[in-house]
């Protein structure tokens, strides 16, 4: 990391009033653990800061973390208008307003006199928001519903893009992108260190553990690196408590989890030559488990740790309004949103969701795991 970037960091957030610390739609433990250290290091600078991710909260399994805090789906208010009526010609007399379609109709009524269309101007605020913090987001599409929503926002406003991946498109006004490291709590552990050793402790040792623990599948991911292991001692040595991130992130899975997690298993293929396992879960397994959609991610993992030689994990299941849905799992060098892209891949290269048309999920097993199967072999 170069001199420069973590002095632009530090300089730019010192100057915010107000950042936001955005995540991609499909957002990881290792995005929320690094969110909530940025966020706390803005809490030192006297600088409240928000989490916010179209996909919604943080995992409860990560409420252990003294430095957890809530996260919302939606930007909300972050700028008003202003009509401004000169009252030289009139003064005001009553002022209503109604929605009418998708229209607001302001009726201002005078006491004497009238005004003209030159006496009116409409002003827009400034931003409620005055610094993005993009951690672990390759482009702006990837924020989903928070870009499409708010784009204006996101195109005239410094932007900070913190991340590891070798897909990001440094969209940002200050990249901070570690290609050497594992996972983006990795690159924020370096930031730290480079701005001021202190900011690293226990707890922020713990929360940046928690993210490379899981990013990492407790370090038995295959692009684990000497180095990445190294900055791990360095966080126990900062007293990150490692018995609770085992106990949080792995030892408690609710019944209704393993449930789920018996019913995928049971149905566990696998084709070895090419590194790939699938599975399926009906609407009625979900009904018998009594788990969500929420428990599906997890099981993924599981799968890929359970098959060593497996490169890509998919997981079919119908959704409560009947249609068929996919999770699709890649390691490198494969990439998920370009293995589900004829299936409206959305998501990022490490996990995509996909969306089918079929409403019958064994006709949905063929022909996804036809295409899937073909383009692995010609990999």
């Amino acid at each position: 990391m170069s001199l420069a970037l973590f002095q632009q960091f530090h300089e730019t957030l010192k100057r915010a009033k107000r950042p936001v610390v955005v995540l991609r739609s499909e957002p990881s433990v290792d995005d929320f653990t690094a969110a909530f250290s940025i966020a706390a290091l803005c809490k030192t600078l006297g600088v409240p800061c928000a989490i916010v991710t179209s996909g919604g909260r943080a995992p409860d399994a990560l409420k252990f973390l003294s430095v957890f805090q809530d996260v919302v789906g939606d930007l909300g208010n972050i700028n008003a208008l202003t009509l401004r009526v000169k009252l030289d010609h009139a003064k005001v007399d009553g002022l209503t307003y109604a929605v009418n379609g998708n229209d607001l109709v302001v009726t201002i009524t005078p006491k004497t006199g009238s005004w003209q269309p030159s006496d009116v101007h409409i002003e827009s605020n400034d931003y409620r928001f005055d610094l993005i913090i993009a951690i672990g987001t390759p482009d702006r599409s990837s924020l989903g519903a928070l870009f499409s929503t708010y784009a204006d926002f996101f195109v005239k406003t410094p932007t900070v893009v913190i991340d590891h991946g070798p897909e990001n498109e440094h969209f940002g006004t200050i990249n901070i992108i570690d290609l050497t490291a594992t996972s983006v709590s990795e690159v924020c552990f370096n930031l730290f260190t480079h701005i001021d050793a202190t900011i690293v402790t226990s707890d922020i040792a713990t929360t940046l553990l928690t993210g490379m623990m899981s990013k990492t599948k407790s370090f038995r991911a295959p692009n684990v690196s000497p180095k990445t292991l190294e900055i791990a001692q360095k966080l126990m040595e900062k007293k990150a408590d490692r018995e609770a991130i085992v106990e949080h992130l792995y030892r408690t899975r609710s019944v209704e989890t393993l449930r789920l997690w018996g019913r995928a298993l049971a149905r566990l293929k696998a084709d070895e030559s090419i590194g790939f396992v699938w599975t399926l879960i009906t609407k009625q397994d979900f009904v018998t488990a009594g788990a969500g959609d929420d428990a599906l991610r997890d099981i993924a993992d599981e799968l890929l740790l359970t098959s060593p030689s497996a490169k890509v994990a998919l997981i079919l299941f119908e959704t409560q309004t009947g249609t068929i849905a996919g999770q699709l799992f890649a390691q490198r060098p494969f990439d998920a949103l370009v293995l589900g892209a004829p299936f409206r891949a959305t998501g990022t290269r490490e996990f995509a969701h996909l969306s089918l048309t079929q409403t019958d999920i064994v006709s949905a097993e063929r022909g996804v795991i036809s295409h899937l199967k073909t383009s692995l072999r010609q990999k």
